[in-house]
Formats: C-alpha cells, structure tokens, sequence
C-alpha cells in the first residue's frame, strides 16, 4: 500500500490511498489543539485495528462458509499522557443475532481476530480489550 499525505495546515492532513484514489482527511482531536471534525491520527489507529480485526475474520469466515455481514462494532480509545499515547482501546464485536456458530467455529474465528496484522502491530504495553458478543 502506497499513500500520499499533505499537510494543509491547521493541523489537518489529506491522505490519498494511490491505488484507489480514495482521500481521507484527518484532524487533531480537541483536547490537542484541533477541531475535532474529522477522525484524528490515533482515531484512525483505532479504526484499523477494528477493520483489521472483522478483515481477517471475514477471510476465515468465508473459508469456512460463514458469513459475517452485518457485524457491528464499537471502538473506544484510552488516551494516557507523558508521553501522549494510546493506552487502550475497547473493540467490541457485536454479531448479528441470525449467526449460528458452533463453540468451536466462534474460537476458530476469535483467534484469527486476535492475531490480525495490526493487533501484531501494537506495541505490547497498549492494552487490548476485544469483545466478542455472539
């Protein structure tokens, strides 16, 4: 993956995903001296841990015939300071009330959740908090 950024000022950044043409903008969060109207660096941190997480578990899942539309899921992030970094964030997953999954399906599926790239990524002392509501 290749990506163009520009900084526009204002503690704001454009991102170009190159393959796709795809731009996301990015923001400072409030309490960092930004607006806070678009997803900032390290929400954006968060939100590629959650689709890195149902990515790789929607590959299992259609490996194994499973089919995982529909999944929703909630992502908060924890904020530490000294230095300002992430400390935790809270994924929780929540499948559609229709999935029928053997026991041994759900930890087939939690596992590969768990290992995706960017949970492998992290540094350790970042906590993880996954939730899986089947």
């Amino acid at each position: 993956m290749t990506a163009s950024i520009i900084y526009t000022g204002n503690l704001r950044c454009q991102c170009t995903h190159n393959q796709s043409g795809t731009v996301i903008e990015t923001d400072a969060p409030t309490d960092n001296r930004g607006k806070g109207e678009k997803f900032s660096p390290t929400d954006t941190l968060c939100v590629a841990l959650a689709t890195c997480i149902i990515t790789t578990m929607g590959i299992k899942a259609t490996d194994m015939g499973i089919e995982l539309a529909g999944t929703s899921i909630a992502v908060t992030k924890h904020m530490l300071s000294d230095p300002r970094r992430v400390g935790k964030v809270d994924v929780i997953l929540t499948f559609p009330a229709t999935l029928q999954l053997e026991d041994k399906d759900r930890m087939i599926l939690q596992r590969t959740g768990d290992n995706c790239p960017v949970a492998k990524s992290l540094h350790p002392d970042m906590q993880l908090n996954i939730v899986y509501n089947w």
